[in-house]
């Protein structure tokens, strides 16, 4: 009942549900190309280094843009940033159906095109997330950040599903539904009115790279913050699986590009279904041990996913990694939230966004040089080995972690955050 109640007050706010459409839209399109051109590569060279080359791709301009796109986004209308880059990913699309329609077997130009399309990603997830609070009143931003994340996964699941069942019936074609999606999603942004200022304004007479060094400063010296962060960037390093998907689905589970997309799916479903919960019973009591446990759950569903020859089995133990991970995410970002003062929260999130939304690209990488160099089996299971070997070690590391008891007791003084600041 407070989630409907919720959902039915920030729908009611102008431009909330146009948001929603451009982001449904865009975000389609993202899940599709993602699990099209990986299935794609690995059709083309039947090699585990070509998924690597494809995480890598998109992480090397993130890494190295992602701080002056912050800069820019504080300058300049960031719809129109939007709409520059989406066209531009529209763009991408384009080319890899053109290559596509013509038959190029060479991965080259396949690879160009995804470095041209990281490119965009490091504009528009800074983007959107600092777009939200120009649309709908402060009062209302803390609910229409639950209800878009929720609304969200419905893309993050259709969207493998859909792209596997069409890659298995028009193959690279489907290309062309992602230039639709981000095309649809340029359109969508005239009606995207952006009525209040940025929560967290720019600081008068700062640099992007100061702001940077210290949001770094003020990360190293707090270990609830850096050890939440270098846990799940290290868990999702290491453990991460979703890289070697194609190869399980074709190889191990001989299930295809539809099965593909069940896979693809079914972290999605359990992030979906525990993110419900959480909604509902939301959690505020030995959040540092629940976190880590959840990390290790996470772990260990990686590794019975590893080991499994059966299709429900893998699909089953996707979908309990992705509800954990969906704890992991929770706990770490309230934990952070509430760790943060306010006039250091915008530096923190920029360097979090740096780390953790890479972590996933880099991440692929790893796992597809660990297949090429050790074999699949193997570095599936030494990737959610390594996960829990993580978990041991920080919990010792981080013991003022571990033990953490609920939000409001990483709340910092106010003199030690000023300090900082």
């Amino acid at each position: 009942m407070n989630f409907s109640t919720s959902a039915r007050t920030v729908f009611s706010q102008p431009g909330f549900l146009a948001f929603v459409g451009v982001r449904l839209a865009a975000v389609f399109a993202m899940q599709i190309q993602a699990i099209v051109i990986a299935w794609h590569m690995y059709d083309l060279t039947h090699n585990p280094l070509s998924l690597a080359y494809v995480g890598m791709a998109q992480f090397i301009p993130m890494l190295v843009l992602l701080l002056p796109a912050g800069d820019l986004l504080d300058r300049y209308d960031r719809r129109r940033i939007l709409q520059i880059s989406w066209s531009l990913a529209a763009l991408c699309s384009a080319a890899l159906l053109w290559l596509t329609v013509n038959d190029v077997h060479d991965t080259l130009p396949y690879y160009l095109a995804m470095l041209v399309f990281g490119c965009t990603r490091a504009f528009t997830g800074p983007a959107l997330q600092s777009l939200l609070p120009q649309v709908v009143a402060r009062e209302h931003l803390a609910q229409a950040i639950a209800t878009n994340s929720m609304i969200m996964k419905i893309a993050v699941i259709g969207g493998p599903l859909l792209g596997g069942i069409l890659y298995g019936a028009v193959g690279g074609l489907t290309y062309g539904v992602c230039l639709v999606g981000f095309a649809v999603g340029v359109l969508l942004l005239q009606w995207v009115p952006t009525r209040y200022a940025a929560v967290v304004p720019p600081t008068a007479g700062s640099t992007g790279f100061s702001r940077f060094t210290a949001g770094i400063r003020f990360i190293t010296s707090r270990p609830i913050i850096l050890g939440a962060i270098s846990l799940d960037l290290f868990a999702v390093l290491l453990g991460g699986v979703v890289a070697l998907l194609p190869i399980y689905a074709q190889d191990i589970l001989h299930v295809g590009a539809p099965g593909l997309g069940l896979l693809r799916s079914a972290i999605a479903i359990g992030e979906f279904l525990m993110g419900f919960y959480l909604s509902i019973r939301p959690l505020n009591r030995k959040m540092g041990r629940r976190m880590f446990l959840a990390v290790a759950v996470f772990g260990v569903a990686n590794l019975v996913f590893a080991l499994s020859t059966w299709f429900w089995v893998s699909f089953f133990a996707l979908l309990i990694a992705g509800a954990a991970d969906m704890i992991s995410v929770y706990i770490r970002s309230s934990l952070i939230q509430f760790a943060t003062p306010d006039e250091m929260r915008g530096r923190v999130s920029a360097v979090n966004m740096l780390f953790i939304g890479s972590s996933n690209e880099l991440g692929e990488f790893r796992a597809g040089v660990s297949a090429h160099w050790l074999g699949t089996l193997p570095a599936a299971v030494f990737g959610a080995v390594s996960t829990l070997v993580i978990v041991s070690l920080w919990s010792r590391l981080f013991k003022t972690l571990r033990d953490v008891e609920n939000n409001e007791s990483v709340i910092p003084q106010r003199k030690a955050a000023s300090a900082d600041a």
